[in-house]
């Protein structure tokens, strides 16, 4: 079983890989047969390749900015965490903020194997009105 430090480095790993746009390393921190999902994916996205698709589209469109990680806690291998992610659309420079919940499972392989997340849509609307 992963360890708090453990799946903290993970985490922080993620975070500064998607930050830094270095989608080899963020999409490495992930299992293969991860299930993701989020308020706009119900269905989940089965499996990495689905994943890294929305993670090149979304990148297309927007630059991360901020990822402000507001609480972190762990429980076994299930991690819950509150955060704050603004990005820039790339083609207005208009700013988006909005603040979320996830909850993950973490193999001790040190890769993501779920990941859900919780946010208001509404709060990304502005991104496509």
């Amino acid at each position: 079983m992963a360890t708090h430090a453990d799946i903290q480095a993970l985490f922080d790993r993620r975070r500064e890989a998607w930050l830094h746009e270095d989608h080899t390393a963020y999409l490495a921190c992930f299992a293969d047969d991860l299930v993701f999902a989020s308020p706009v994916h119900d269905p989940p996205l089965i499996g990495l390749p689905a994943f890294a698709e929305l993670v090149h589209r979304s990148n297309a469109a927007m630059r991360p900015i901020t990822f402000e990680v507001h609480a972190l806690a762990t429980q076994g291998d299930l991690v819950l965490a509150e955060w704050t992610i603004t990005v820039e659309a790339r083609g207005s420079g208009q700013r988006i903020r909005w603040r979320g919940m996830s909850i993950a499972t973490y193999r001790p392989d040190g890769r993501i194997a779920t990941w859900r997340e919780y946010w208001n849509p509404a709060d990304l609307a502005v991104a496509v009105s």
